[in-house]
Order: C-alpha cells, then sequence, then structure tokens
C-alpha cells in the first residue's frame, strides 16, 4: 500500500469522529488539486512558505494551569514555518487570504509541541462538511478556469458559518510582514494542571513589533514576492519576537466551532515569548506540522475541524514525502 494511504487508513480507523458519510481526510486532498492543480512534491495546503528557525520560552506562572514542561520557564529550540494559506506556491503575496505559522517546539524531556496558527481569528467553517463543501463550490469552472462567484455566493448565504473569516478578511489588510500580523490557534485545547484539574483554552500570537497592514496602492498592484525578503530584513536588525496569549474558555463558550470567536473580554494569560531568529533553509521541510502533537498537560478538543486535520495533514504528507 502506498505511504500516504496507509497512513490515512490507520488515522480514519484510530480517529472515531470521521463517521461514515461525513468528510474525510482524501476528499479534501482532492479537492485541494482540483482547487489549486497538482503540484508534485509540495505542501497541499499552504504551499508557498519558508522555514524558520528560533527559540520558545515558556511563562512559569502558567503552572497553576498546565504542569507542562512547555511552561518551565526553560527556552527550547523551534523550527518553524511562514506561509501563505491555499495550495498554490505561486501564491500572490498581497492577496487577501490568511496567512499561516506553524512551529514546532523540541522539549528537553523529548516530548514535542506543535502550532499550527492563521491570520484569521476565525475559521471558514463550523465543522468539516461544511468547510468541505464550500472548498467544493469555490472549483473553478471547467470551460472558463475560474471559479462561479454566485455558485459561492448561494453556498455561503445557506451555510452562514463560513460568512465570518470572509468578512474578516474583506475588511482587514493584509499583513505588510509575516512579523507584523497576529496568529491565532483558532481551536479549543484543554491545559491541565498537577492536580488534573482542565481550563479550555485557545491560543495565539502577538507580534511585538506592532501589527501592519498593507495599504490599499500595495494589495491593488501587481503580484510580486516580498514577505520572505521583507522578513530576513526584519531579522538582519534583531530577533522577531511574539507573544505568546492564552484565552480562557467561561462557561457558555463553544469549544466546538472554530467559526465563532470567543467574547474578547475573556482573560487572557501571558504564556511566553516565541523568538525567530533566522529563515531560510530546508529545516522545516520533512516537518508534519500536525496541531494534534501536544505536550503533556496540553490537550486538544474534541472540535471536528482539529480532528480532521490531522487525517489530511497525514495524507498531504505522505503524498509529498512519495512525490506525489
Amino acid at each position: 500500500m502506498k505511504t500516504w494511504l496507509l497512513g490515512a487508513a490507520l488515522l480514519a480507523a484510530a480517529n472515531p469522529v470521521l463517521a461514515e458519510g461525513s468528510a474525510t481526510p482524501v476528499q479534501f486532498i482532492d479537492t485541494f488539486a482540483k482547487l489549486f492543480g497538482e503540484h508534485k512534491g509540495e505542501r497541499k495546503g499552504h504551499a508557498k512558505g519558508f522555514c524558520v528557525s528560533g527559540s520558545f520560552t515558556g511563562n512559569h506562572k502558567m503552572q497553576p494551569y498546565s504542569n507542562s514542561a512547555l511552561f518551565s520557564g526553560e527556552s527550547y529550540p523551534l523550527t518553524g514555518r511562514f506561509s501563505m494559506a491555499g495550495g498554490n506556491p505561486k501564491a500572490a503575496e498581497n492577496s487577501r487570504s490568511p496567512r499561516g505559522f506553524a512551529a514546532q517546539i523540541k522539549l528537553a524531556n523529548g516530548e514535542i509541541q506543535h502550532f499550527a496558527l492563521l491570520s484569521t481569528p476565525i475559521f471558514g467553517a463550523k465543522d468539516p462538511d461544511s468547510f468541505l463543501g464550500l472548498l467544493q463550490a469555490s472549483i473553478p469552472d471547467a470551460k472558463t478556469g475560474k471559479p462561479d462567484l454566485a455558485k459561492i455566493a448561494a453556498y455561503r448565504k445557506a451555510h452562514p458559518d463560513t460568512l465570518a473569516q470572509a468578512e474578516y478578511l474583506a475588511k482587514t489588510a493584509p499583513p505588510a510582514s509575516y512579523a507584523n500580523t497576529p496568529y491565532f490557534g483558532l481551536h479549543s485545547f484543554y491545559l491541565s494542571n498537577a492536580e488534573g484539574k482542565q481550563q479550555a483554552v485557545r491560543w495565539q500570537l502577538q507580534p511585538l513589533d506592532g501589527v501592519k497592514g498593507l495599504t490599499d496602492s500595495e494589495i491593488a498592484a501587481a503580484p510580486k514576492d516580498f514577505l520572505e525578503q521583507r522578513l530576513l530584513a526584519q531579522l538582519a536588525k534583531g530577533p522577531v519576537k511574539f507573544k505568546l496569549q492564552l484565552q480562557l474558555a467561561a462557561a457558555g463558550d463553544n469549544l466546538l466551532d472554530p467559526s465563532k470567536a470567543w467574547p474578547a473580554e475573556r482573560t487572557v494569560l501571558d504564556g511566553g515569548e516565541l523568538e525567530i531568529t533566522a529563515a531560510g533553509g530546508d529545516t522545516c521541510k520533512n516537518i508534519n506540522f500536525d496541531p494534534n502533537v501536544l505536550a503533556s498537560g496540553i490537550s486538544a478538543s474534541k472540535d471536528p475541524i482539529l480532528q480532521m486535520r490531522s487525517g489530511a495533514y497525514a495524507v498531504s504528507f505522505g503524498k509529498r514525502l512519495s512525490g506525489q
């Protein structure tokens, strides 16, 4: 059996969320190919991007919420990747699409913590079926080679959970740099302390250099590549830093729908500082940034989109390793 098929079969069998008749990881990867074309050896999602390295230092004051070594106060090495959303390895960098940041942190006790974040505070749909339907509605017409905008609008009207992210992107300027945008974990996770008490959280990274967007003229200009070069210029002046923040859930907050933001007045804790010191190279090439890879003291919620991501990432990773 091919590597990617074996990986998908094992994950589907192990994941009870993927009930018969619901959207599957293979369907998502097949749909990405119809949306963006076949690009052999590339990531099927967030195809355009580059590697970075640095460190993460957790805030030891988080220990009452989580006994994870991530929050020991020690500094740990980080390998990450900044990227454009979608499966186009030549995506326009001034487009109104999400940006991504993924990181793998290696703890001293041998554990690994992954973060997979997006530059929008909400996801594009409430569950896998709704998201897959939106992607399928967006597949370019075979005759024109362009998406049917009326079809997409009709789908969004019938599925209002797909509207919030699109509205956010329409009114928010695309980042001027990967170093000057916030990144959001989107999903709910649980922190567990030494006594076993759990607290639901959503995490985000806030840039210490501030949020800066492209101007209207830059957005309207011809597509060009500038994000990696701009980050390198910033790194030449010193490390690029982000603050990890953890938003605490309160009673009644929806833990399973990433298309809905929690109220802004929720308590936010300082989880530590992430520092990027270098960019380029292929250090992240063979990392599968599955957001369900978590250190002890941190666990995933049953958010169906979050659960689906493991399977979709595995299928994409297997295809990439086998040159597909």
